[in-house]
């Protein structure tokens, strides 16, 4: 692997279990084998090496999250698919986050002391949302939903079920907790469609 593809590699992992601000460039360094050169050869900041790290982070959840959902027809399926892969394919890589979801520890460690990282990190929670909700109301629209079924309050019914499982995961590490939640939630998919 390459310097640069390693030290972005080593970032997420340590960022993922001690935080953005509580990583020092010592970290890194010490992670990647590499001298203070061989990094601002490749990022002129940590702040950049930030921005590096949140695009790959959210290129291994695509990866990760969204596999096989070309598969599945049916948008609420794809949601299903969505929190299965969440548990199985996301949470359970410790390779690149040993710490658990890395947009989590980052969202919740930046909000107070740098809002600009915090913003860059929790769009990807807005993203995620509105693609939760556009699969709802497709299947809505179909006619596929139980009346009176709310797709707004579905999604951050959904969304929230996740982050909690994912804040209970990283203080637990217990995959029975993760398996119990992630069971619930599409069980609750299950009620509202027809």
């Amino acid at each position: 692997m390459p310097l640069k593809e390693r030290i972005i590699h080593e970032s997420l992992r340590l960022f993922s279990t001690k935080g953005f601000l509580s990583t020092s460039i010592t970290d890194i360094l010490e992670a990647v084998g590499t001298s203070k050169g061989g990094l601002y050869n490749h990022f002129k900041s940590k702040e950049e090496l930030f921005f590096a790290a949140l695009s790959e982070a959210r290129k291994i959840w695509r990866q990760r999250n969204l596999a096989g959902l070309h598969q599945l027809d049916r948008p609420i399926d794809k949601i299903k698919k969505i929190l299965e892969n969440y548990r199985d394919r996301y949470l359970a890589d410790s390779e690149n986050f040993p710490g658990g979801c890395v947009f989590v520890i980052l969202a919740v460690e930046l909000s107070d002391q740098r809002p600009h990282l915090a913003g860059e990190v929790t769009e990807g929670f807005v993203r995620f949302k509105a693609m939760v909700r556009r699969l709802l109301d497709e299947e809505k629209t179909a006619g596929r939903l139980r009346d009176g079924v709310d797709t707004e309050q579905v999604t951050e019914m959904i969304f929230s079920g996740l982050l909690g499982a994912c804040v209970t995961y990283i203080s637990d590490k217990s995959t029975a907790n993760l398996d119990h939640t992630v069971k619930t939630l599409i069980q609750y998919l299950e009620m509202i469609q027809r």
